[in-house]
């Protein structure tokens, strides 16, 4: 433990072991990355995907390293004893900070098939970093406002086009597709200007959840709703890097897909969008409850 350095140093230390974690896994996964751009036959990319992700898995486990060293967190996990390695999952969170993601890589890590965030597509030029979200099959959306949709129609739909190829590809291989319902990171700020019914939460935006289903619902075993809380409140990136969160509770329902949801037109039966936009209220509703119970929870303890 590095609990007896100062904050900064810490955080300078995590920081240049992520770094030397990244380049290291990085450089390697991108030698099979060219076989993968160079060879695209299915024969070769399943076993590929698999080292790939396995690199990728490797990189997770050495960030928990760095994240055990510089603080002492006291974990609080619940609901993963009935998760499996080989499986398809469906996983949704809400989303608090960037530490998520650190956060739910760390708890899933072999636990369930590695998870495939959905990234805007401005990250794949960050070096080194978006040629390994490419390889290992991160699908990467261009998010498009309204205004500009009613100028370039033509524009429409292209996430969800992408949101099909990336699944078709996941059906390949064990895969637990990630989605933040909330589609950005809760802030005061957000939740205002939503209007949000929700407390703790932001509006849930059902269509991405819809296209996954649509697209290999039938793969799906399960879905993995996913409540994020941090007792001391929300942290920075910097908190996790400088040992500064003491406390992280992640609870994990798995929950059966209905049926209907696996066939139907998202975009265009209305009755069909309203059916499961009110599944995913209800689901949005729990968990609203649940973080306002552990709220009340750790301030009353």
């Amino acid at each position: 433990m590095l609990s007896f350095l100062p904050a900064p140093l810490r955080g300078l230390l995590s920081t240049l072991l992520l770094a030397l974690n990244t380049v290291v896994l990085g450089t390697i996964l991108l030698a099979f990355a060219v076989i993968k751009l160079l060879l695209p036959l299915h024969a070769v990319r399943r076993p590929v995907d698999h080292v790939l992700n396995a690199i990728a898995e490797r990189w997770i486990g050495n960030n928990g390293v760095w994240i055990a060293l510089a603080q002492r967190v006291q974990w609080r996990v619940e609901g993963l004893d009935p998760l499996r390695y080989g499986g398809w999952y469906l996983v949704e969170s809400n989303h608090r900070s960037w530490v998520d993601i650190f956060v739910l890589q760390k708890v899933f890590n072999r636990r369930i098939p590695m998870l495939k965030f959905f990234l805007k597509r401005e990250l794949i030029y960050v070096p080194l970093i978006g040629i390994c979200w490419w390889a290992l099959d991160f699908p990467f959306m261009k998010r498009h406002s309204e205004a500009y949709l009613k100028k370039h129609p033509e524009k429409r739909g292209e996430d969800q086009q992408t949101t099909r190829r990336a699944c078709e590809k996941f059906s390949l291989v064990p895969t637990s597709v990630m989605n933040f319902l909330e589609g950005t990171r809760f802030t005061p700020h957000k939740h205002q200007q939503q209007g949000s019914p929700f407390q703790h939460l932001l509006r849930p935006k059902a269509g991405g959840i819809a296209l996954a289903l649509n697209a290999m619902g039938e793969k799906f075993q399960s879905l993995l709703d996913v409540t994020i809380f941090y007792p001391q409140g929300t942290p920075t990136l910097w908190d996790l890097m400088s040992g500064k969160i003491r406390q992280v509770v992640v609870l994990v329902n798995e929950l059966p897909i209905p049926r209907e949801f696996i066939q139907g037109d998202y975009g265009g039966d209305p009755a069909f969008r309203a059916r499961v936009q009110a599944w995913v209220h209800g689901l949005w509703e729990e968990k609203d409850r649940t973080l306002e119970n552990l709220r009340r929870q750790y301030a009353a303890g």
